[in-house]
């Protein structure tokens, strides 16, 4: 759900961690603990991991200790801020094999870029980067739900005024839950690039807002740990 996922897409060139979304059923979980136990992984902060913990949207870390996989960093989550449950997350993954026969289950690219609309100064770029390797895949085969996705979260003025240009009825309706795109539709870019700032912090502020009790509850955790010894 994470820069792995972007390395595949074609958006980053590699990723120093893996981030992962999980089914909380008792099965999985029992799954999981089954595979850390495999990669020798320890946690390296809290929470410790449990359902209680994860069906808060909290993450669990873990460094991976096995020869193959030793230093690298696993992060683990149920729920994701603004994004659909994990069973519509499954059903509507990308799925690729690679040569060598390993197949990886991905975000959808819309689900990506909803969860990467964080506080991080770094998942922006990312996003960017992202929604335009999409664009750049598919501009010759743009099917109704592409040419939604990429008028409702492409970040740059030059591609949203031509996309707009592109596909005048789509950009008419997609106005109606991203009214910048009326600014894309006049050919504003001056415009659009404050309108673009505007709603990033918009989301940062948002994503800080969600988190706030999140983090308060892990350094309450923190300190009774310390008084316990």
């Amino acid at each position: 759900m994470g820069g792995q996922a972007c390395v595949f897409y074609g958006a980053a060139e590699f990723s120093r961690d893996t981030d992962i979304v999980i089914s909380l059923s008792p099965t999985n979980l029992r799954r999981l603990r089954g595979a850390l136990r495999q990669l020798r992984a320890e946690p390296i902060a809290v929470p410790p991991l449990s359902r209680q913990w994860l069906r808060k949207g909290h993450a669990v870390h873990f460094r991976c200790h096995l020869a193959e996989t030793d230093g690298l960093r696993l992060d683990i989550m149920a729920i994701l801020r603004g994004v659909a449950p994990f069973e519509t997350l499954w059903r509507r993954r990308t799925t690729i094999v690679t040569t060598d026969g390993e197949r990886h289950d991905l975000l959808a690219p819309n689900d990506l870029v909803t969860a990467k609309k964080t506080q991080r100064d770094k998942d922006w770029p990312m996003i960017r980067r992202l929604v335009e390797a999409h664009y750049q895949q598919f501009q010759h085969a743009p099917s109704p739900g592409r040419i939604r996705f990429w008028l409702l979260e492409s970040r740059t003025p030059e591609r949203l005024v031509t996309l707009a240009a592109d596909y005048p009825r789509q950009a008419a309706q997609a106005s109606r839950k991203r009214t910048l795109l009326q600014m894309a539709r006049q050919g504003q870019e001056d415009n659009l690039t404050k309108a673009l700032q505007e709603e990033e912090f918009a989301e940062r502020a948002r994503d800080a807002a969600y988190w706030r009790p999140l983090r308060q509850e892990l350094e309450a955790l923190r300190h009774r740990r310390l008084i316990q010894g």
